[in-house]
């Protein structure tokens, strides 16, 4: 398969890695050295386009890609206030479409235990539920795309909380999440339930990003000849 990667940090170089030992070929980078070659005629060359950049730019090269007819995986976060646009332009351009805030294996598998975990103990109003997120300090969104994934599961399941604060929560209703940004961490994600007799208490932690450049390569595979939105969930068989 023949991939483009859209941003080429450490995210972009760690899929890379793991592509090539796959037997992959890497027919296109882009990062903020080489924007211009960004265009039809490179992307062109590609069956499939990855894209890790940041909440800034990541609208903006999704929507080229779908709308230059490539297939493009999708793993920056901060941008979804703009989901609707891309999802008319999916349908549109008859186009290919992964998103993920999170692309692990192990933390797809971990959202669906958080789920589990939120319809028991929505009958247990004993127990207050906060969240907290830890990532290095290069991570320009707070919270995180996956922690803001894990708090709308929570919010979905337990109906005393209404809504999410990335602070100290100020009423009962609202689902605390306290950032952290401390490195070398690549990312750290806690769901706590507490009460005045016990306390239950999950927790993901990412050792390093091999296991969400594996995961995006495993949906650029997935991605390849269809069409439509997915998720990780899809690709996961979840």
């Amino acid at each position: 398969m023949k991939i483009a990667l859209i941003g080429y940090g450490k995210m972009g170089k760690a899929i890379e890695q793991i592509a090539l030992s796959k037997g992959h070929e890497i027919v296109l980078k882009i990062d903020i050295n080489n924007a211009a070659d960004f265009n039809a005629a490179n992307l062109a060359k590609a069956d499939v386009a990855i894209e890790f950049t940041g909440p800034h730019s990541a609208f903006d090269n999704v929507m080229k890609c779908l709308e230059l007819g490539v297939p493009v995986v999708c793993g920056s976060t901060g941008w979804l206030e703009k989901w609707d646009t891309v999802k008319a332009s999916c349908e549109q351009t008859n186009g290919a479409l992964v998103y993920a805030s999170n692309y692990s294996i192990g933390v797809n598998l971990f959202f669906e235990l958080n789920k589990y975990l939120g319809t028991l103990m929505e009958g247990h109003p004993e127990y207050n539920v906060l969240m907290e997120e830890i990532h290095h300090t290069e991570k320009k969104d707070a919270p995180s795309g996956t922690a803001i994934t894990l708090a709308e599961q929570v919010l979905a399941a337990i109906s005393r909380k209404k809504h999410w604060v990335n602070e100290t929560a100020a009423t009962p209703d609202q689902l605390e999440i306290i950032s952290k940004r401390i490195d070398p961490a690549p990312g750290t994600h806690t769901i706590k339930y507490t009460s005045a007799v016990d306390d239950i208490e999950i927790t993901h932690t990412a050792h390093s990003r091999i296991g969400f450049a594996g995961g995006a390569v495993l949906a650029a595979e997935f991605l390849k000849g269809k069409k439509g939105i997915y998720h990780m969930k899809n690709v996961l068989g979840l």
